[in-house]
């Protein structure tokens, strides 16, 4: 199973892997580690 992570969605997503955190907190408690994301996963990506 592939896993991703939250800094390279907010990179994809922002240009800035920096924001990972209002990812991961905008995704809590479906999200337990940012360093685990897993297909079929739908997340809230905040607005900058």
């Amino acid at each position: 199973m592939a896993v991703g992570n939250i800094e390279a969605i907010a990179e994809k997503t922002s240009g800035e892997g920096a924001r990972y955190p209002e990812i991961f907190e905008a995704n809590k408690p479906m999200l337990t580690d940012p360093d685990k994301i897993y297909p079929g996963q739908v997340l809230r990506i905040p607005q900058a």
